[in-house]
């Protein structure tokens, strides 16, 4: 029995790019096109099939341990980012500020979707949705740099609306335009858990 329904969401990519080295910024560059690999996009610095654990997974391993990479994308939806900045009383958000690496804009609730979704785009490329993204104080401390006295705020506010993680499960190019079909897992919810982490980055 198939475990993923196609459904009859689709996002049309509004942007692309990737961030070079997290050591010295936070911020994406632009492209026009992508071209997945089994390690994620080239020159993204989140890449590669392995990571050293992070804050995020710190109740699980200690800091550093090898692990599979599952964050090697971050992905926002269009709608969400123009939400929170209005919401933080600011014309926009610029992509390259968030660290993304795909924008997309059409699939409501975005940073909702349930983990193991699948995103197909017509190329036939594909990833694969770790989690919801949490909000952190470094995409705050760029909006910070544009618009002095209304960035700090962005972790509470962008709550539940800062996007997912993914891996590639596909590997091809993707290109600004381009759609990509949601595909969801038959399952229904757990109801024994908080569902809500509290540790942010």
């Amino acid at each position: 029995m198939p475990m993923l329904t196609p459904t009859d969401h689709h996002g049309t990519i509004t942007w692309l790019g990737v961030v070079l080295d997290r050591a010295v910024t936070l911020r994406s560059e632009p492209r026009d096109r992508l071209d997945f690999g089994f390690a994620g996009a080239p020159e993204e610095c989140h890449g590669g099939l392995t990571r050293p654990s992070c804050s995020r997974v710190k109740l699980q391993y200690e800091r550093g341990t090898e692990i599979a990479n599952a964050r090697q994308l971050s992905l926002l939806s269009k709608e969400e980012l123009g939400d929170v900045a209005a919401e933080m009383g600011i014309p926009g958000i610029a992509p390259e500020w968030t660290g993304a690496n795909v924008i997309l804009s059409g699939i409501p609730d975005f940073s909702s979707i349930p983990p193991s979704s699948r995103l197909i785009f017509e190329s036939g490329a594909s990833v694969a949705i770790d989690m919801a993204n949490g909000p952190c104080r470094f995409v705050a401390e760029e909006i910070e740099k544009e618009h002095p006295g209304r960035g700090l705020p962005f972790p509470t506010v962008a709550r539940d609306r800062r996007g997912v993680t993914a891996r590639v499960e596909r590997p091809g190019a993707v290109e600004i335009g381009m759609r990509a079909r949601l595909h969801i897992p038959v399952q229904k919810s757990w109801a024994h858990g908080t569902g809500r982490a509290t540790a942010q980055s």
